[in-house]
């Protein structure tokens, strides 16, 4: 793909993300009084800018060569049982896995230092919105895809199928993070809701839940499941907020970490009373 394709399928991907959820935070704001010019957006312009421009191809670039690699570690007899059942039952097993995996692996980067540096910088984010989605550390995006579709990429899902699962679940992660609050329904458990999300990103320390990518069964079953209050009027962020410029912050995260900030985050304390409200 030539540098000119990249440019122009990243251009029609902003335009189109922008048409879709642009109108949605207008016409159904979780937080009315946030501006769509709001601080810092010109920093989360530059990492959407860096993941569809250079890390999103390095991302499938390695789904592909770790595609390669375990067809020579998984015993053919798994794969070809995994391959006779229905497509519908291929395709719950690999999102549960899939699920599982990205789970524990959220909760590592909270408890776990190292992963911490690189995670905290999508913590850093003190407004939520379609844009402020993509405030990821390139390390951080390149493990959770690696987790996320290891069990699907070992079981012999092709690529394209894998990029299928992989488009989805991107286009739900923006709308998690957006400024949206909507009905969603029995939605709201099958795939995860913006206001749930939300509170993931609470400032608060010790509050830290919701860790599921997609569908919180992983966060009920594991106790780690809150729903703030309707009115969400809690800060966002950390609770030592990170002043960085976009290449401080890919490189500077490796050289500046907080323990008191680790700790809190992986504390789960009894919820509140607002935090237990649905």
């Amino acid at each position: 793909m030539t540098v000119l394709h990249t440019l122009r399928d990243t251009v029609v991907a902003a335009s189109l993300l922008a048409l879709v959820f642009a109108p949605l935070e207008w016409a159904f704001a979780a937080r009315a009084h946030q501006p769509w010019r709001r601080p810092r957006l010109a920093l989360d312009v530059a990492f959407f800018l860096g993941n569809y421009l250079l890390w999103g191809g390095l991302a499938i670039w390695l789904l592909e060569a770790l595609s390669f690699a375990l067809g020579g570690w998984v015993p053919p007899g798994v794969r070809a049982g995994f391959a006779g059942q229905p497509f519908w039952l291929q395709a719950a097993e690999i999102v549960a896995l899939g699920d599982l995996g990205i789970y524990w692996f959220h909760r590592a980067c909270h408890a776990w230092e190292p992963l911490w540096r690189i995670h905290r910088v999508h913590h850093s984010a003190e407004h939520l919105d379609w844009v402020a989605a993509h405030r990821e550390h390139p390390l951080d995006g390149l493990l959770s895809q690696l987790v996320l579709n290891l069990p699907a990429l070992a079981l012999g899902f092709s690529v394209e199928v894998v990029g299928t699962f992989f488009l989805f679940r991107g286009l739900w992660s923006i709308f998690i993070h957006s400024n949206v609050r909507v009905p969603l329904g029995p939605l709201r458990w099958l795939l995860g809701a913006p206001e749930v999300h939300a509170w993931h990103h609470a400032r608060h320390p010790g509050r830290v839940a919701n860790f599921a990518n997609l569908a919180p069964w992983c966060d009920l079953l594991f106790g780690t499941y809150r729903c703030p209050a309707p009115e969400e009027r809690f800060e966002l962020g950390l609770p030592e907020p990170i002043e960085l410029g976009y290449f401080a912050l890919l490189f500077g995260c490796f050289f500046q970490g907080s323990k008191k900030e680790r700790i809190g985050a992986a504390a789960h304390p009894a919820p509140s009373r607002e935090a237990r409200a649905a």
